[in-house]
């Protein structure tokens, strides 16, 4: 049985070898993505300019970026020190932060939003609850989350990306399974978007996108 330890290790293992080829890669992601940049923009309208937000799982920093870009004041946070490292070689004027999701280096409710884009993808299922309780006890009362994943049931298994020795499950899931466990853990659902994939960004299942807010 894989344990939390082994699920932290074998992840943050993961993208520390593969960070630069993933940073070159994934470096326009936004700019091949419309709808995803519309719907970064409705978070940051909702959520409001200058509002503490944190990029949860923020990689090398394309999302943070485009989020300060947006007005919001945030910050980026991922597991793995070589995509942090990128990221603050990308965009040194802008704060970046090595942890895990699972236990933020944060004070109950500091934050006025959180955004788990495609970061929660590697979270096993029965750490989802632990997962989202962490997100809402850094969130004040009314804070927005955005979390964004691939749609499915059957997880996709990356072996040996650009060569390198390494493999890592990426989790499909659906949306009203994700709904239920958010409501659990105490949020309100306030829009939930699913788009089809599109050929030219390699894609092979649905992306789906949630809204919810922190009750009270």
């Amino acid at each position: 049985m894989t344990t939390s330890r082994d699920f932290l290790t074998t992840t943050r293992a993961f993208y520390d070898t593969i960070a630069e080829d993933y940073a070159d890669r994934f470096r326009n992601q936004l700019g091949e993505r419309p709808l995803e940049r519309a719907l970064l923009a409705a978070y940051a309208e909702l959520v409001g300019p200058g509002r503490a937000v944190a990029d949860l799982g923020c990689g090398p920093g394309v999302v943070t970026a485009h989020l300060a870009s947006l007005g919001l004041s945030v910050f980026g946070l991922d597991l793995s020190p070589s995509m942090v490292a990128i990221a603050r070689r990308e965009y040194p004027h802008l704060r970046f932060e090595q942890g895990s999701m699972l236990e933020l280096p944060l004070a109950d409710g500091a934050l006025a939003g959180a955004v788990s884009w495609y970061s929660s993808i590697h979270t096993p299922v029965e750490k989802l609850p632990a997962l989202f309780a962490e997100f809402r006890r850094v969130l004040s009362p009314g804070g927005h989350l955005l979390l964004a994943f691939q749609v499915g049931d059957v997880p996709r298994r990356l072996d040996r990306p650009w060569g390198h020795p390494v493999t890592l499950d990426f989790h499909r899931r659906r949306p009203e399974q994700i709904t239920k466990l958010l409501a659990d853990a105490g949020f309100v659902l306030r829009s939930s978007t699913v788009r089809e994939p599109e050929e030219p960004l390699e894609e092979s299942v649905p992306q789906a996108c949630l809204f919810a807010r922190k009750e009270g």
